[in-house]
């Protein structure tokens, strides 16, 4: 798919939603434990809304008609129970891609989590999102009413230029995810905020942390933390972002994709990431406001020369 920057993301969230789901059921590519949030039952899926230059699973989002092997709600609950029941888990999460692109993606989410909480009612089930389509259309927020759920909304930038270049979508949309984050927290749903925090300084974090709170987000900010394989640093280079100094860590195993819905774990390959890194917090160390403040004006460094 040819991606001419920046992105619109209404335009684009259509265009995926149509590839990645099919009569109900949802394009995933691997099931497999995870290290993070104290250990967590994941399925990874394809086709996201935004094309972050730092996403570890950039050329399936990119290309996501490479990827698809479909599965029913109940395949992706009893993939996700099987790896849960084996592992001692009682977290899950889906991650690797936007889970809601549209009103189908959201209804196919919202019922995997129905499975999984009648299955396992202790369960508490992590969202990994951006946060936009919550934000463009905060009526279908409420169908997140759920109990143990827990929403995790990657805000990518500090403010409107910083946004653009880390999500590759139009800066104009910079507040959606923003506002998506404010309306679940009115509607009582525990959601906190996430950053890539690599080309921001501490003060610009401190400055957007206080910003987040004067728009009446009051929780902890995640730090994000990039997973820099040799495509994720080619990737942030050709999109002007600064890469030198950065370690590049090992290209990770290649592992086939699940057999049909069977339900057997995959194991390895990139563990326990959100979109854009690892979380560095467990969702029980959120909830702290911070001081109202003026958001920072400071982009992420980037080398000169137009997207």
């Amino acid at each position: 798919m040819k991606e001419t920057f920046p992105l619109d993301p209404i335009k684009r969230l259509k265009e995926m939603e149509a590839l990645v789901l099919k009569n109900g059921k949802r394009a995933y590519y691997r099931f497999r434990p995870a290290p993070y949030y104290g250990g967590v039952s994941t399925a990874d899926a394809v086709g996201c809304s935004f094309l972050c230059p730092f996403c570890w699973n950039y050329s399936r989002n990119q290309d996501p008609g490479r990827s698809l092997e479909f599965y029913s709600t109940k395949d992706v609950a009893k993939n996700l129970l099987d790896i849960a029941g084996k592992n001692r888990f009682n977290r899950f999460r889906i991650s690797g891609a936007e889970p809601i692109l549209g009103p189908g993606s959201l209804d196919h989410l919202v019922e995997v989590l129905q499975i999984v909480f009648r299955e396992m009612p202790n369960a508490v089930f992590i969202v990994e999102t951006n946060g936009f389509l919550l934000g463009w259309k905060p009526e279908l927020i409420s169908k997140l009413r759920l109990r143990n759920i827990q929403v995790r909304v990657s805000v990518k930038g500090v403010n409107e230029q910083s946004f653009e270049i880390l999500s590759g979508i139009d800066r104009k949309y910079f507040y959606y995810p923003l506002i998506a984050l404010r309306e679940m927290r009115k509607e009582g749903i525990e959601a906190w905020p996430a950053l890539m925090n690599l080309y921001f300084t501490e003060d610009i974090i401190k400055k957007f942390e206080g910003f987040l709170a004067g728009y009446g987000i009051h929780a902890h900010l995640e730090r994000e933390q990039l997973e820099a394989y040799g495509f994720v640093l080619r990737n942030m280079k050709n999109r002007g972002l600064k890469v030198d100094g950065i370690k590049l860590k090992p290209r990770p195993e290649i592992h086939s994709r699940p057999q049909g819905s069977s339900g057997r774990d995959q194991r390895g390959g990139p563990r326990g990431r959100g979109r854009g890194g690892g979380p560095q917090r467990g969702p029980q160390s959120r909830d702290r406001g911070e001081p109202a403040g003026r958001r920072s004006g400071s982009p992420p460094g980037r080398r000169g020369g137009k997207k």
